[in-house]
C-alpha cells in the first residue's frame, strides 16, 4: 500500500497539490479551532468553490418527515424527468457527524441524479455535539423506513432502493446497509466514498497522511470528540462497520448485505480501513467494487472544478448505480 511511502506528498498528483497549496496559502483558521457553529458555516462558505456547478434537474423537491423521537428531519430530492417511478439513492453527506448538510452536497447529489438517471435523496440527519452517536444512526435508518414507505408517492420505486454517503456519510450508509440486510429490507447497492469504518485510527495509512493531505489528524479527533459520548462508543459497529462489536462483544457478520462501490482516495488518511471493509465485505460473499484514485486526498469528489478525478469518480459511482439498478 502507498500508506507506508517514505515521502507521501510526492503522491500527490500535480493539480491536487496545487489545490492543498492554494488552500494553505489562504491562511483560514484550521477547523479544529473553531466552534462546530463556526465550523459549519466556515465548511458552508467554502463548500461550492471547487466543486462542479450545479446540475439543472426538473425535480427538486424538499421534503420532511419525522424521526422515532418525533423530531423533524428535512430531506431534498433531486430527479431526472422521467414517466416512469425512477430508483432511489438515499443519500448521507460527509462533515465528521459534525459539518455539512443537503446545501454542501447538493451539485454532487444533483450530478448523481443526472448520470445515473435516478433520483437522489439526501438527508439533513442531527449533527454533533448537539446530538451525540448514536442519533445520526438512528436518523439515517429512520430516513430509510421512510423513503420505504412513500416511495410510491414520491414517484420512485420502492423496490428499487441504494444507500450512499462520504466519509462520515459513508459510516452511516454502511451500518445502514447492514441493518437493512437484518432486517429484511433489500437494498440494491451500498454506494460508499471514503467512509470511516474503523473504530480506532490506528492504521498505517491515518499515520503516514496525518497532516497536510486536507483531512488532518487533528480533525478527526475534533469531529470525534463531539460525535462520540466516550471512548466505549468506538467498539460500537454502529461507529466502526469493520471492527466494531454489537451488544454482546461480537463484530457484526457482513454475509448479504447489499452489494457494494467503494470509491477510496489514495491520499487519505481512511484508505486502509475502507481496503479492509472491502476485503471483509468480499470474505462474507458480498460483490464489491473497489476503485482507488491516485494521487487525490479525502474529500477530492467535491473538487470537480479543480481536478478531474473527481468527475472520473462520479462517472465511476453514477455507472455503478446504473448496473445495480436495472
Amino acid at each position: 500500500m502507498s500508506s507506508h511511502h517514505p515521502n507521501p506528498r510526492a503522491l500527490l498528483s500535480p493539480a491536487m497539490r496545487g489545490v492543498l497549496d492554494r488552500i494553505e496559502r489562504a491562511g483560514h483558521v484550521p477547523m479544529h479551532a473553531l466552534s462546530p457553529a463556526q465550523a459549519r458555516l466556515a465548511y458552508e462558505a467554502g463548500a461550492g468553490v471547487l466543486d462542479i456547478p450545479p446540475h439543472k434537474l426538473p425535480r427538486v423537491e424538499d421534503r420532511s418527515f419525522a424521526a422515532r423521537d418525533g423530531h423533524t428531519l428535512k430531506a431534498r430530492l433531486f430527479a431526472p424527468a422521467s414517466d416512469h417511478p425512477l430508483p432511489v439513492l438515499l443519500y448521507f453527506h460527509g462533515g465528521g457527524f459534525t459539518i455539512g448538510s443537503v446545501a454542501t452536497h447538493e451539485p454532487l447529489c444533483r450530478h448523481l441524479a443526472h448520470l445515473a438517471h435516478c433520483a437522489v435523496v439526501s438527508v439533513d440527519y442531527r449533527l454533533a455535539p448537539e446530538w451525540k452517536f448514536p442519533t445520526a444512526v438512528h436518523d439515517a435508518w429512520d430516513s430509510l423506513a421512510w423513503l420505504r414507505e412513500n416511495a410510491a408517492a414520491l414517484k420512485l420505486d420502492g423496490s428499487k432502493i441504494a444507500v450512499g454517503g462520504d466519509s462520515a456519510g459513508g459510516t452511516l450508509a454502511s451500518v445502514t446497509a447492514i441493518s437493512a440486510r437484518d432486517a429484511g429490507w433489500p437494498l440494491m447497492l451500498q454506494l460508499l466514498f471514503y467512509p470511516g469504518t474503523a473504530g480506532h485510527q490506528n492504521t498505517p495509512s491515518h499515520k503516514t497522511f496525518a497532516k497536510g493531505f486536507l483531512l488532518e489528524e487533528a480533525h478527526v479527533n475534533y469531529f470525534f470528540n463531539h460525535y462520540l459520548s466516550g471512548p466505549q462508543d468506538r467498539n460500537d459497529w454502529r461507529f466502526a462497520p469493520l471492527d466494531g462489536v454489537d451488544a454482546s462483544g461480537h463484530v457484526r457478520d457482513l454475509e448479504g448485505v447489499a452489494p457494494a462501490w467503494i470509491g477510496l482516495a489514495e491520499c487519505d488518511p481512511l484508505v486502509d480501513e475502507g481496503v479492509a471493509y472491502a476485503d471483509r465485505l468480499r470474505m462474507a460473499g458480498v460483490p464489491v467494487d473497489l476503485e482507488i484514485y491516485p494521487g487525490v486526498v479525502h474529500g477530492f469528489i467535491q473538487f470537480g472544478r479543480a481536478i478531474a478525478p473527481a468527475q472520473t469518480c462520479h462517472n465511476d459511482a453514477a455507472r455503478a448505480l446504473r448496473e445495480a439498478f436495472v
